[in-house]
């Protein structure tokens, strides 16, 4: 059995109301010898007075993130799309203490990330199951955002679950040699692969390009023609939670939302990613990637009219 094959399964939800929103909790289905905190799955729900639709609503890393992202939930609820978001593993409620929210996934060792990021490709994907349980849900009407981190989780559930309709990947991208060696916020990866290195001998971006990555956006091309080929004919396993390992198997319509002056996601993570997306639709904002939220309002009519 493969790590991304998903079962569902009967679920118990606890739903309370919170600052204007509606709070959902159920359990995760795996176990984090971490963080029990993050065995609870955190979601928190802004809903229209009519439902013309349903968005599960992907965050970037870390807790500053989420206050100013909601506030893409309460316009598109004005505008009768209830909006999901999927409070990310380590980050807020599911976080306890660790350290900054989000740092687990700050980890040299591509095989503890893959558990990560398929963790919480499931976590989204039990989000869609409870959804499927409310009044007014239509399933010709579930679309998926995700933004920069968000983003590349968007990319895999996308490619994994075909329940959703639309999405739209903001200030995103992929292919980790990219993200990991040229990113300022990758810094502590960096410094890990430069004095402990990982089970695969990664220590810099030579050895990363050399042994796995000369060219890793060709290699998905010619290697990868189905799912299970990412687990089977990857030299590495970070090709297992690359968004570009999975950008060809994504068949529905996709909205993308790049920043012309993002310097966080590095220019050549976006192009390959949306090199690999079949079926999208690419627009440019004059921002960079903390900036881009100046722009939040137009991005936010962008996308609904992209779901329509």
């Amino acid at each position: 059995m493969y790590i991304y094959e998903y079962e569902k399964k009967q679920t118990e939800y606890q739903i309370n109301m919170q600052d204007g929103y509606k709070t959902v909790r159920f359990g995760a289905g795996y176990k984090d010898e971490k963080c029990k905190a993050n065995e609870t799955v955190h979601l928190h729900i802004f809903e229209p007075k009519e439902v013309k639709g349903d968005i599960l609503f992907l965050h970037g890393i870390g807790r500053r993130n989420i206050a100013y992202l909601q506030w893409y939930g309460r316009f598109f609820a004005r505008y009768g799309y209830r909006t999901t978001f999927l409070i990310l593993p380590y980050h807020l409620e599911r976080s306890s203490g660790l350290g900054k929210d989000g740092e687990p996934f700050f980890s040299s060792e591509p095989d503890e990330c893959t558990v990560l990021f398929h963790n919480t490709v499931k976590d989204a994907r039990r989000s869609i199951d409870f959804l499927e349980t409310q009044e007014g849900f239509d399933p010709t009407r579930l679309f998926l955002v995700g933004v920069s981190f968000g983003g590349m989780l968007g990319a895999m559930t996308m490619a994994l679950d075909k329940r959703i309709k639309k999405g739209c990947l903001m200030i995103t991208g992929g292919n980790w040699r990219w993200i990991n060696f040229y990113s300022p916020y990758a810094q502590d990866i960096r410094q890990q692969y430069l004095t402990v290195s990982n089970h695969y001998g990664c220590r810099n971006e030579e050895t990363c390009a050399k042994n796995f990555r000369a060219d890793a956006c060709a290699f998905v091309k010619n290697n990868f023609k189905n799912i299970n080929d990412i687990f089977e004919k990857s030299p590495i396993t970070c090709y297992h939670y690359d968004a570009i390992s999975y950008a060809p198997f994504i068949a529905q319509p996709i909205l993308i939302i790049n920043g012309v002056f993002d310097k966080i996601m590095p220019k050549r993570a976006s192009q390959e990613l949306n090199s690999l997306l079949k079926n999208k639709k690419i627009k440019q904002i004059p921002s960079g990637h903390k900036s881009s939220i100046l722009f939040r309002r137009i991005i936010a009519l962008w996308i609904m009219k992209y779901f329509r």
